[in-house]
């Protein structure tokens, strides 16, 4: 019973999430179109007549280029996003399936146990029913904290591999500041960041996960990473100290942000552990009254 309920609270919270991305995929198609409008415009038309008389055109374009990338980088995120979250309700619906019967075979048991202390004379037949019903109160409650200290040791390491990432980001961006990298400053940078990238999708989808995991012992929350900006065409055409001070700050501010994440995650984690030690505490009590019960 414990563990349908446990179930389909996880196939709720996936639910919720499977709309959320859906609405973000939605977004971002919608915002990919229109970056995509903007380069046609630029590649042809009357906008690019007019930015070509300004010899800007191909400042111009490169930009809406990279606008469009970025943006097209983040849908597919997205869209990868979707299917771990398939993939995972798909495996809840069949973790379902094989405990459909719970409710019934249930009630048998306690409609058993209830003519079983009914019949019987001896005093200490309902007191080992009683013990046997909080330990495995207990013993679910353990399960369900243990499994989410789990997820959220996994998203931790994850969300701190994104900071790492972005820790080198930011040091050859300090570096270029200074005038001391220039290209290979920036190539190390754009490395940086699309390693960044591609371990904050990583790290969003164990995030997920962990937020599933919550639900279970009652939390419910959706923690997001922020998007890293992995656009770089400035460099091609501005490379001063303005731009690489605004990168600066901007992955400086992803950082922050990510940190906060961190943060969070592992205030979590450590709660979790400490009501772990409780539920241990308390079931190895049950458990030495039962013992104590049987050889009294």
């Amino acid at each position: 019973m414990r563990q349908l309920e446990q179930l389909t609270r996880r196939r709720q919270a996936v639910d919720v999430q499977l709309d959320e991305v859906g609405r973000l995929i939605g977004d971002l198609e919608a915002e990919l179109a229109e970056e995509e409008r903007g380069v046609s415009r630029l590649e042809g038309g009357f906008s690019a007549f007019l930015a070509g008389l300004t010899g800007s055109r191909e400042e111009k374009l490169a930009g809406e280029k990279a606008k469009a990338l970025a943006v097209r980088q983040r849908l597919e995120g997205q869209r990868t996003r979707l299917e771990w979250l398939n993939t995972d309700r798909a495996a809840l619906e069949e973790a379902l399936a094989e405990v459909g019967s719970a409710p019934e075979e249930f009630t048998e048991l306690l409609e058993r146990k209830e003519r079983m202390l009914v019949e019987s004379s001896d005093p200490r037949g309902r007191e080992l029913a009683e013990i046997a019903q909080r330990l495995a109160e207990v013993d679910a409650d353990l399960r369900e904290h243990e499994e989410a200290h789990r997820a959220g040791v996994a998203a931790a390491h994850a969300v701190g591999q994104v900071l790492r990432c972005l820790g080198g980001a930011r040091g050859a961006s300090t570096w270029d500041m200074l005038g001391g990298g220039g290209g290979i400053a920036d190539m190390m940078e754009r490395g940086h960041l699309l390693n960044a990238d591609e371990a904050a999708w990583h790290a969003q989808h164990l995030l997920d996960v962990f937020a599933r995991e919550l639900v279970d012992i009652g939390v419910h929350v959706s923690p997001a990473l922020p998007k890293v900006d992995t656009r770089w065409f400035a460099d091609m055409f501005f490379d001063n100290i303005v731009t690489d001070a605004i990168k600066h700050q901007r992955i400086a501010r992803t950082g922050e942000a990510v940190g906060d994440v961190a943060e969070w995650v592992g205030g979590t984690v450590n709660g979790l552990a400490a009501r772990c030690g409780e539920l241990t505490r308390g079931r190895d009590s049950f458990v030495a009254r039962r013992e104590d019960v049987l050889t009294g």
